[in-house]
């Protein structure tokens, strides 16, 4: 069986948000269109979200590397207004002690195992950012023994190096993820 993840579709990583993602938006019509697919087949479908304490270490103002961004609670940490939600869904809140920073799903959330009782074994991965939280995600996916696709125009970047959206992709390749089209998904 198979679950949808989506990953961290939220305000301050789009348009005006706190660390934006270059046309974060564009991807949001695809993922939509995926999760009512999922929701239609009676399949799993897994919202991701980073949901910081105000003091969390990824901060600079703690030792951190980020700008201060999707604080529980806060319109930052909100979803995308336009992400379609179904009435069955799974909700992970990630990172979410001040000590705990975590780029991945699977990361101190109990996600294995809520998807092993649900007997999932393939995941398809979309969200936000190709460079981080996604390519953590699938690669923990991965690790944990789930067949993994990632729908290559339902993911954006960050970028801060010009190629890291294509290093991040090649490098779930090479731990044994498929790069795939929305139209591969089946």
């Amino acid at each position: 069986m198979k679950a949808l993840i989506v990953v961290d579709i939220q305000n301050d990583f789009c348009s005006g948000g706190a660390l934006e993602v270059k046309d974060a938006e564009q991807i949001v019509e695809l993922v939509n269109r995926l999760i009512k697919r999922f929701e239609s087949d009676g399949m799993p479908v897994v919202f991701t979200r980073d949901w910081h304490p105000v003091n969390h270490i990824s901060f600079m103002e703690n030792g951190g590397i980020w700008l201060v961004h999707c604080v529980a609670g806060s319109v930052g940490a909100e979803f995308h207004p336009d992400l379609y939600f179904p009435s069955v869904s799974i909700l992970v809140s990630k990172a979410n002690t001040a000590e705990d920073e975590a780029y991945s799903g699977f990361q101190g959330t109990g996600l294995f195992s809520n998807l092993r009782d649900l007997g999932i074994e393939e995941l398809i991965v979309v969200g936000l950012a190709t460079d981080y939280c996604v390519k953590n995600t699938v690669l923990d996916a991965l690790k944990l023994g789930f067949s993994v696709d990632v729908v290559k125009e339902a993911v954006k970047a960050v970028n801060i190096d010009l190629n890291d959206e294509i290093i991040s992709l090649n490098e779930m390749k090479k731990h044994g993820a498929r790069v795939i089209g929305i139209d591969d998904v089946v």
